[in-house]
């Protein structure tokens, strides 16, 4: 059995809980916090209405490979979580888990990626070579475009250093 990756970030947003939960749950807003690197695109006819079971397909260049990858969302309750799993795509598996909660006059914001890698002893090395500095390059973005976006506090896009309390592991 392949190892188990998992990423997790929070972030707290100056936003009310409900103002944040549905800015994630309308698939539109994915293009504005992904890397403009990744050339993303939704490929699914808007509106789309997030619930449990929508499916939403995508399309991504990785190193310039082209590739398409294809989400299901595995529950919805608002305005708490809701998670997606990968049905088609690079990794063998993929379950992202977006958690908001009440704090401090604002929303906190928890991301956790559980994954595993395909291709078995090459895909330990892929993670050390590559994904696990991607994944941190993606999610290091997201952080400042969600800043930018709704916490109103405008962050460099060249790279500077802020601490998104990002952590990585694997089991």
């Amino acid at each position: 059995m392949p190892p188990t990756y998992h990423l997790e970030r929070r972030q707290f947003i100056p936003r009310p809980l409900a103002e944040v939960f549905a800015f994630f749950a309308d698939a539109g807003n994915l293009e504005a916090i992904t890397p403009p690197s990744l050339h993303f695109r939704i490929l699914t006819p808007p509106p789309i209405d997030l619930r449990t079971g929508t499916r939403i397909e995508y399309r991504l260049s990785l190193c310039g490979i082209p590739f398409k990858w294809r989400t299901r969302i595995e529950s919805f309750d608002p305005p708490r979580r809701f998670s997606d799993v990968q049905e088609r795509g690079p990794y063998k598996l993929w379950r992202h888990t977006h958690e908001f909660s009440e704090q401090n006059g604002g929303t906190l914001m928890i991301d956790r990626v559980e994954y595993q890698l395909p291709w078995g002893p090459v895909g330990w090395l892929a993670y050390r070579l590559f994904v696990e500095r991607q994944l941190s390059h993606i999610f290091h973005y997201r952080y400042q475009a969600i800043e930018r976006l709704l916490a109103g506090q405008p962050k460099s896009r060249d790279g500077e250093e802020i601490s998104d309390n990002l952590s990585q592991s694997v089991t």
